[in-house]
């Protein structure tokens, strides 16, 4: 026997108590189960078939298992010597169910960059409107400044009209869905608009057709955020200021007169358009002005819509009572702040960075420090984030690397900047593959940064970028081997 078989058969032969826990009701093990003995050349299936059998379960569930807040990539036996731990220790275990690698589904090409993208589906929306199985919708604001809808068959089945019939003037930086009746943009024309949606009988075809304009910005809109039940959407923007609107004509205020299109200055460069449309233009019920800088995101409390939180190139993120429009709270960190998220469960606010992590914010008064954890895997910016639809401590990102990488916030280990996470999966964009230069920062002349992300519970992962693509993916299958590792 040589010495590696050895060493593998002494590992196989040394046992240790493991101390089995999960967060997860409906997957915990009955009370009173104690420390169990296991041997140590088990690895993560053989732990999963051994927990699945402890609960009896007729259909086994995949699990992923964390071992002081790491997840375990190999046996027990090398975890251990890796770390300098007695095989006569108990081994404080948490289980979790474990993600299925997103694989690619498919993607959707467009005749320019896309900024944004939102799904409609039956999870996706609040309140009593349904969306059948198989009718789900996909939303996407682009850079040509033309708004998409598409089915599920990558077929577009409506576009907003031009800049001559009612349209943005320029590129389109966040488009949403309000409901399936109507739909919120805005981008570089300063505008935020509203648009009325309908469809066939059949869902073939749809319009796409202007509702309302609304003019506040003096520069340039690069986020969206909205909340429907009560009618209100949040704005972000590079004139340094929050819009706060109402999603209805007969709340919305009179528009400065100053900033509309037809009172423009004339010593401005930009080409004034004639639209044979008329749209209805209000303004904001409120622009939120603290921030230094220009602002990156703006989003609601999930859970308290009169609450807002935003995120600025000055380094800071604010806490806003939109009843108000009174700040509240200001953080600031160490780097500009592109993108926002909330974790309300975990009382904890993402923000992705310039400097290529993703930083969790406590924004309640009690917290003692500003960043709570940092998510570390991304070599560019982030610049957009999204809840996992599935889990508490699930997120993911969307970076300028060309990448959008899923964490979960439970693995974590310490070092010199405090508590640092690693990312679980990485999807890298389709479009290297495709074109045979996978690790290139470059394709045929076009970068690959992603600039959207909308994470569905029917859909899947939509993302959207400079390959001037939608793709999309979504778990399959059951997670039967050691899942893959990322850089």
């Amino acid at each position: 026997m040589d010495v590696e078989a050895a060493s593998s058969s002494q590992a196989s032969q040394r046992q240790v108590r493991l101390h089995l826990t999960t967060r997860d009701g409906d997957i915990a093990l009955p009370d009173g189960t104690g420390p169990i003995l296991v041997p140590t050349g088990l690895r993560r299936y053989a732990l999963s078939t051994l927990v699945n059998n402890l609960l009896s379960n007729e259909k086994p569930i995949p699990l992923e298992f964390l071992v002081n807040g790491t997840y375990l990539r190999t046996s027990i036996d090398e975890y251990l010597t890796a770390n300098g731990i007695s095989a006569e220790t108990t081994l404080e275990v948490e289980y979790v169910r474990a993600l299925i690698p997103p694989l690619h589904i498919a993607s959707f090409l467009h005749d320019d960059w896309v900024s944004s993208v939102d799904v409609l589906s039956a999870t996706s929306l609040t309140g009593g409107a349904s969306v059948s199985a198989g009718q789900e919708r996909i939303l996407s604001g682009s850079y040509d400044g033309i708004l998409r809808m598409w089915n599920m068959s990558s077929q577009t089945i409506a576009v907003s009209p031009d800049a001559s019939e009612g349209g943005h003037t320029a590129s389109i930086k966040a488009s949403k869905i309000i409901s399936p009746t109507q739909l919120a943009s805005a981008g570089l024309d300063r505008t935020v608009r509203l648009w009325k949606y309908t469809e066939d009988e059949d869902g073939s075809a749809g319009r796409i057709t202007p509702q309302l304009e609304l003019y506040g910005h003096k520069s340039g809109v690069d986020s969206l955020s909205v909340h429907a039940p009560s009618n209100r959407m949040l704005s972000a923007s590079a004139d340094h200021t929050v819009g706060f609107w109402s999603t209805r004509k007969s709340d919305a205020p009179t528009a400065p007169a100053e900033l509309l299109p037809s009172n423009a200055s004339r010593s401005s460069k930009r080409r004034k358009l004639n639209s044979s449309v008329t749209v209805p233009q209000r303004g904001p019920l409120a622009l939120l002005s603290s921030h230094t800088g220009p602002v990156s995101a703006a989003i609601f409390d999930a859970k308290d819509s009169t609450v807002g939180y935003s995120t600025s190139w000055d380094h800071s993120l604010r806490t806003w009572d939109l009843v108000t429009s009174a700040l509240v709270d200001t953080r600031t960190t160490s780097h500009s702040l592109l993108s926002l998220e909330h974790l309300p469960e975990l009382h904890l606010l993402a923000a992705g960075t310039s400097a290529r992590h993703i930083t969790l914010i406590d924004p309640r008064a009690s917290a003692t420090s500003v960043s709570v954890m940092t998510l570390r895997g991304h070599t560019n910016a982030v610049v957009t984030l999204a809840r996992d639809p599935h889990s508490t401590y699930g997120l993911i990102s969307g970076s300028h690397d060309g990448t959008c990488r899923i964490w979960d916030v439970r693995s974590t280990k310490t070092d010199t900047d405090g508590i640092v996470g690693r990312d679980i999966y990485c999807i890298p964009r389709k479009s290297l593959e495709e074109s045979g230069k996978e690790g290139s920062k470059r394709i045929g002349g076009d970068g690959i940064k992603v600039f959207g992300v909308c994470w569905d519970n029917s859909v899947g992962i939509v993302s959207a970028g400079e390959d001037k693509r939608i793709q999309i993916n979504r778990g399959e299958g059951v997670l039967q081997a050691e899942p893959p590792k990322t850089n």
